[in-house]
């Protein structure tokens, strides 16, 4: 199902440029861009059920969080993803298992993963997301897609913004030869470079042109990475170009730890990933 040309809600946030004030579904009319999709946040409890989906329990990456939907949540037109310092038990632990998401007797660690799937999916556009995040170890919030249809990474994942080790990344990947092993475009900026002790506490812009020719990732008006999507070509599974030909689902989540995310034991926790707004434009 295509989502691009659902109508739209009438929204009436304003924002200002050098020309003036303006509403944000016209922010980029100059480009020929128009407001498709918007998500601002502006209704405490949970996150809009027609919108988002949740993931549960252990998922990915060996991570130690334990997903769980209540630790996501609006509050004063902000979506917050909590991190917290608790013990869950597994109910699906089985002594033995060979599987890390069954031979673990309890979550140190819980969070919260939600995403558009089965909601909302789009080809190509101008995505905007204003977050403030953490930069402590063991923290790994990120905004991220992927494509629908095929399994991992044949369908393709473009990561507008993960945080760990220090480092801001935005990466794309696709499939390699062999099964479950994705090639990688990355970039890592490390946090320290913006020399701005009060990174933490501000919100910043993270921003992802992805048109027919290529993928632009942004953090606050600087590019961090493009990628020609001649490029991106899968080397195994049905799908060619999975940024060209398939539509893709919208994730927001806060991982800890695992061996990529660090090492929490030293960060103050409750945590808190907080997005202000998602904002989705095509070209018309």
């Amino acid at each position: 199902m295509k989502y691009r040309l659902l109508p739209l809600a009438v929204l009436s946030m304003v924002v200002t440029d050098c020309a003036g004030p303006r509403s944000f579904e016209n922010a980029y009319l100059d480009e020929g861009y128009k407001l498709v999709w918007s998500e601002e946040f502006n209704t405490n409890g949970r996150p809009d059920p027609s919108n988002w989906t949740y993931e549960h329990g252990f998922v990915r990456n060996q991570e130690l969080q334990w997903y769980q939907e209540e630790n996501a949540f609006v509050e004063n037109g902000l979506l917050i993803i909590e991190g917290r310092r608790e013990n869950v038990p597994n109910p699906n632990f089985a002594a033995g298992s060979d599987d890390w998401r069954l031979n673990r007797k309890q979550a140190d660690y819980t969070s919260a993963s939600i995403n558009t799937r089965g909601r909302h999916a789009w080809r190509y556009g101008r995505f905007e997301i204003k977050a403030r995040i953490k930069t402590q170890a063991g923290l790994w919030p990120a905004i991220w897609t992927l494509g629908l249809g095929e399994e991992w990474p044949a369908n393709g994942e473009i990561d507008i913004m993960e945080f760990y080790g220090g480092n801001i990344l935005a990466n794309v990947a696709w499939a390699s030869s062999e099964r479950w092993k994705a090639i990688w475009n990355d970039s890592r900026t490390p946090v320290s470079s913006f020399k701005n002790t009060d990174w933490d506490d501000q919100f910043h812009l993270w921003r992802m042109d992805w048109t027919q020719e290529s993928i632009s990732i942004y953090l606050d008006g600087q590019l961090l990475n493009r990628i020609s999507l001649d490029e991106t070509i899968n080397q195994r599974g049905k799908i060619k170009n999975p940024f060209l030909e398939m539509e893709h689902y919208f994730l927001l989540n806060l991982a800890i730890g695992g061996p990529n995310g660090g090492d929490p034991s030293g960060t103050v926790f409750p945590t808190r990933y907080e997005v202000d707004y998602v904002r989705i434009y095509q070209l018309h």
